[in-house]
């Protein structure tokens, strides 16, 4: 008899939140800016991290939708923070996305040794 332990299941409530702050700002940016690559972004972005977020609550070790997508976004708005020094909204989504890297970073170190 093989015995497994239930894995019990949690929401990835930070990374939804994650998600929506992204894809907000894209839908802020094209309503006050007319920005379409703004909406654009934060739509595919916020997407991308929706599912990521739906697949680390799946499973909790499967973070590289998640991680694929904050990394890309800190890269991306890092530099813009960088290159105008505004931190609405670069400053803002790089430092947040920079968390999220970290977090997930954190939970790829911390995960439990299968036997």
């Amino acid at each position: 008899i093989v015995w497994r332990r239930e894995q019990t299941m949690s929401t990835d409530w930070l990374g939804y939140g994650y998600a929506m702050l992204v894809g907000t700002g894209g839908i802020i940016g094209y309503v006050k800016a007319g920005s379409v690559p703004s909406l654009a972004a934060g739509l595919l972005f916020g997407g991308l991290a929706g599912a990521g977020a739906y697949q680390l609550s799946q499973d909790p070790h499967n973070i590289w939708l998640s991680l694929a997508a904050s990394g890309v976004l800190s890269a991306v708005m890092g530099m813009r923070f960088y290159n105008s020094g505004k931190l609405m909204p670069a400053g803002l989504i790089a430092g947040v996305s920079l968390l999220m890297v970290g977090r997930l970073g954190m939970k790829m170190l911390n995960k439990p040794h299968q036997p």
